[in-house]
């Protein structure tokens, strides 16, 4: 009984059909809701240097209650995190702390007066603790990272198609407002028919990879328990994986734009790295030849370059740069039939509007005769004031907005389970492929061929 019921399970998930029946099938059922809610009950597991700029957002809203923080660090995350609380509420409420070691977010997943979470912890714990919160009936928005295998990404998808409950993917670059202002050019044919996309994450994070414990972000060299904050558990990662660990910055934007599971999907991909050397060198730099860290053999690759292949024909070139001296760049391209937008250095050309064979700057949203003050997205133009102040250039606004926004309308996710976990497969599947010398990686559909029928949402009409 249960082999033929799990046949005709994946036999339903998997056949597409026309018809409201197959929607109904496989939307969460709370993305139908019909009561509104007037105020958001939340609880942050993680409340860290990032977690803690989602908490000051969650604060200033009226429509949000937060009602529970956790985290095992009781020497600054949650103290830092109390005094934020103070501030905000005053000294009448009081919010539950949750900070009996790594698994206490469990005891507060069980509280019956939360309706959501928001998920900032290391990237190790986001599909362990998202997975729980949906089987506890809590709705879970991850913040983004690369999973450890595959089966993590189905972990997710299985598991809200089970639940009926909806994931949110708080992937910001995706409101960033030029990228936005792009996403409107592409959607008013600006570009003609888009070919070719590129994004990455190049960041200098050796100070972030490294401290000495005292401040957050220091000039040292240490990491795992000896440093503060990401340095205790991202450096390691560098140490024992090789791939692509943080594709959603650059992948998620560029995906919007060529409609990644609505319409379009991801095929394949095939991924190589450069040799290892940033970090040691960073570490001898700065500690000298004879420190104990000089000693350990970094197996991430300076850079890892990634080349995707699409439904319809696009190719995505993704960039990993986190472990050399340069500026912050995402590495966007977006081209297209009639030309294209580059996010270094400002740059676009649009054929029949730019001086032939010459660039054009893109402009600011503050002049309405540049082109991004001419397609500066609505959402943007809306809500400016409101974003103002908020993290990453009014990015975090947007996100913690469209989460909200959403579980109160009980309307569906602007990026949602499946986006995530498409997302999130890049990073073990660019290992795989770094691995076998560059051989070609098949990216698995987790919308069980859904996206064939499933339409645009992100930042259309009212969807926030």
């Amino acid at each position: 009984m249960k082999k033929q019921q799990f046949h005709r399970r994946n036999f339903l998930k998997t056949t597409v059909a026309a018809g409201v029946g197959l929607t109904l099938l496989n939307t969460p059922a709370q993305l139908f809701a019909a009561t509104r809610k007037e105020k958001v009950r939340i609880g942050l597991i993680g409340v860290g240097a990032r977690g803690q700029g989602h908490l000051e957002l969650c604060l200033q809203r009226t429509d949000v209650d937060v009602v529970a923080i956790c985290d095992p660090d009781t020497q600054w995350a949650i103290p830092k995190s109390r005094d934020l609380i103070s501030k905000a509420y005053g000294a009448k409420k009081k919010v539950a702390e949750y900070s009996n070691g790594p698994e206490d977010f469990h005891n507060m997943l069980r509280r019956d007066d939360m309706d959501a979470v928001i998920i900032a912890t290391p990237w190790e714990w986001h599909t362990i603790q998202a997975v729980a919160a949906m089987k506890a009936g809590k709705t879970p928005a991850v913040e983004v990272c690369g999973a450890s295998d595959i089966q993590e990404c189905w972990n997710l998808v299985n598991t809200s198609e089970d639940t009926n409950i909806p994931v949110f993917g708080m992937e910001n670059v995706c409101y960033r407002r030029d990228v936005m202002a792009v996403l409107n050019m592409v959607r008013q044919g600006l570009f003609g028919e888009l070919t070719h996309l590129q994004g990455g994450y190049q960041h200098d994070l050796r100070k972030v990879k490294f401290n000495d414990g005292k401040q957050l972000y220091g000039g040292g060299v240490e990491f795992g328990e000896k440093a503060m904050s990401e340095a205790k558990w991202r450096t390691n990662h560098s140490v024992h994986r090789n791939g692509d660990l943080y594709p959603t910055h650059g992948l998620g934007p560029v995906a919007n734009m060529i409609n990644i599971n609505r319409g379009n999907r991801l095929l394949s991909l095939t991924s190589v790295a450069t040799k290892a050397r940033g970090l040691h060198k960073y570490v001898v730099d700065n500690g000298g030849e004879n420190h104990p860290n000089a000693k350990v053999e970094f197996k991430l690759g300076d850079i890892v370059s990634t080349l995707i292949r699409t439904n319809n024909g696009e190719t995505i070139m993704l960039s990993h740069d986190t472990n050399s001296p340069r500026p912050y760049s995402l590495n966007f391209r977006v081209q297209g039939t009639n030309g294209l937008w580059m996010d270094d250095f400002d740059s676009i050309y649009v054929e029949g509007k730019s001086p032939y064979d010459q660039w054009e700057k893109a402009g600011s949203e503050k002049d309405p005769a540049s082109y991004m003050g001419k397609y500066d997205h609505p959402l943007w133009k809306r809500y400016t004031s409101s974003a103002a102040g908020a993290g990453h250039g009014g990015m975090d606004w947007f996100v913690i907005n469209s989460f909200i926004e959403s579980v109160k309308r009980g309307a569906p996710y602007a990026l949602d389970v499946y986006d995530l976990a498409t997302w999130y497969a890049i990073t073990p599947l660019s290992e795989q492929s770094v691995a076998e010398g560059g051989n070609v990686q098949y990216i698995p559909d987790f919308t069980r061929g859904q996206w064939m029928n499933r339409k645009p949402i992100f930042a259309l009409d009212d969807q926030y």
